[in-house]
């Protein structure tokens, strides 16, 4: 339940030194009982010379009698604002931070650095103690908490630790986001060495930095619990990627490690790497967006040699071109384990790269979920990959979007599927297949493969490429998901669509036509192909981000009020 934090700071009440009050008695026993009690602590802001309070009472001696005959309100107020200007410091002058008044309704923060008020910085306010008690019941009542993004920096962890210490209940629990810094890493200390029960911990989103890791990596070797370990976007380095290669040598429990959008260069890709020749524990090992290139793809092929227990190897985005990917298709070619995932997307891979992967695809036993999104294989590459799958029987999930196919490659890829009914899931967006690919597709689609999930966003495949889709799917008993984002069809392509969704169609749930340029006339269309169908099962159409109108907008509401009627079956309409 996170939630933004306005709490006050409050402060404490100032305490008037006893030579102030005694000049302060002095002058007003010449007033009487004047000023009242609550103005003093106002009085007393600037402490007075001896040479000021003679100027006071001469002064205000001087004021007495006539300000005498004038009301008690004025007399009060002339009187209070000469002593003002007597008493209180030059404005121009700057004030310490005790003179200044405490801020109020400030974002709540217990970072270093941030707002709290200087020399109360491990104070907590009552109110806030009081929401950090609240958390703290969160960590005791529930097995998945999550507290990611409420600020309480390095004060509020180690408020919150004390709870985890001797915790039977929270398996789960998410500390991202909350400007935790190296310091507050120190609050685990003794307290996850105790807990036996939490399996998962998400520390992503902080700057603890490698110091922080350090500490967090010392704090775990005497764990026995943690099987998930989040550590992405933390400022980590080369330093920090080497403990936690310490770490992964001698602890025996994680199975998963996130270590994406850090820091980490070919000296940290070298230090995992011979970490994973001694731990046989680890199943997903995630290292998207760092520095590792080709030199820390080279360095890793040669852990994974060694390596029999990982499962799932996430490289996206570190740029380690073709060189890279030869070097990580032997390494894995000599693995011993069983890998079911490979992520290399976003990684300068071109053609050449793609026959590397390709090889692998062929031989591999186990292998189920393949990403090349954005890289440059092109036709050619693309034209590897199909020949792969015709020979792999594991692969359900293929990733070839951004990697400027065209209708050519697509076309290869599409007679793939004729002889591979394991692919469930393929993704071809940010593909320039146009019109002509979007038939070579939908002709093999209406009687063969197996594909539930098809993604074809950004393909420019127009109205003419819309006719074929709308085709197929009189046929096609498959595809379940279907996204055609941003393809330029226009009303007349929506018109295509909405007569295939006349006809029944037990398969298709989810249609995806958002950036379209479809206007109301294209709206007009869809809902009444939704009317017509009784027997219609998609139950979301998204068409946002077109140009309807609220007439366009108000026939789709009227549909979807009309199939609930219907069939008591509700169609979620997004524009």
């Amino acid at each position: 339940m996170a939630f933004p934090s306005t709490l006050p700071l409050y402060s404490h009440p100032k305490v008037i030194p006893k030579k102030q009050r005694l000049a302060f008695d002095a002058l007003a026993s010449d007033l009487g009982h004047w000023p009242p009690p609550d103005t003093a602590s106002f009085i007393t802001r600037g402490r007075p010379s001896r040479s000021q309070r003679l100027v006071v009472t001469a002064a205000l001696q001087r004021m007495w009698f006539p300000l005498a005959f004038l009301s008690p309100l004025l007399s009060l107020t002339v009187l209070w604002k000469l002593v003002e200007k007597l008493l209180l410091p030059n404005p121009s002058k700057s004030s310490s931070v005790e003179d200044r008044p405490p801020t109020q309704g400030v974002k709540w923060s217990f970072a270093p650095g941030t707002n709290l008020l200087s020399g109360v910085a491990a104070k907590i306010d009552r109110q806030s103690k009081l929401t950090l008690n609240e958390f703290a019941k969160e960590l005791r009542a529930f097995n998945s908490v999550d507290m990611s993004g409420r600020n309480f920096g390095d004060e509020g962890l180690f408020f919150l630790a004390e709870s985890l210490g001797y915790n039977q209940i929270v398996e789960e629990v998410s500390f991202a986001a909350n400007s935790i810094t190296a310091t507050g890493i120190k609050a685990f200390d003794g307290v996850l060495q105790a807990n036996i029960v939490l399996k998962t911990l998400n520390l992503s989103g902080n700057p603890i930095g490698d110091e922080g890791v350090k500490c967090l990596c010392d704090i775990l070797l005497n764990n026995g619990s943690i099987q998930k370990l989040q550590l992405n976007s933390v400022d980590l380095g080369d330093e920090g990627a080497k403990a936690i290669a310490e770490l992964l040598k001698k602890n025996s429990t994680l199975r998963v490690l996130e270590l994406n959008n850090n820091m980490i260069d070919y000296s940290g890709f070298t230090s995992l790497a011979g970490a994973l020749l001694e731990n046989n524990t680890i199943r997903n090992f995630h290292l998207n967006g760092n520095y590792g290139g080709a030199l820390g793809a080279n360095a890793l092929a040669k852990g994974l040699e060694g390596n029999k227990s990982l499962r799932e190897l996430h490289l996206h985005g570190n740029s380690i071109g073709d060189e890279g990917v030869r070097s990580l298709m032997l390494g894995l070619s000599s693995h011993k384990g069983k890998i079911t995932l490979l992520d290399f997307g976003n990684n300068s891979i071109t053609a050449k790269g793609a026959f590397h992967v390709a090889e692998y695809i062929k031989r591999s036993k186990n292998l189920l979920w393949v990403n090349l999104y954005m890289n440059d294989i092109g036709d050619e590459g693309a034209e590897k990959i199909a020949e792969a799958l015709k020979e792999n029987r594991t692969v359900t999930t293929i990733d070839l979007g951004g990697n400027n196919i065209r209708a050519k490659g697509v076309g290869v890829i599409a007679e793939s599927l004729k002889d591979n009914a394991i692919i469930t899931n393929l993704e071809l967006g940010y593909n320039p297949i146009g019109a002509d690919g979007a038939k070579a597709l939908s002709e093999v689609l209406k009687f063969h493969g197996n594909v539930k999930t098809l993604k074809l966003g950004w393909c420019q495949i127009g109205p003419k490429g819309a006719e074929f889709i709308a085709d197929m799917l009189r046929y096609n008993n498959t595809i379940s998901i279907l996204d055609l984002r941003a393809n330029g069809l226009r009303d007349e392509g929506a018109a295509c669509l909405a007569r295939s969704l006349k006809v029944v169609n037990e398969a298709l749930t989810s249609l995806d036509l958002g950036f379209n340029e479809i206007r109301d006339d294209g709206a007009f269309a869809i809902a009444q192909a939704l009317k017509a169908n009784e027997d219609v099962t998609v139950t979301s159409l998204n068409l946002s981000s077109n140009f309807l109108t609220k007439f366009g907008q108000s026939a789709l509401s009227d549909a979807r009020d009309h199939v609930y009627e219907m069939s008591e079956r509700e169609v979620n309409i997004f524009f």
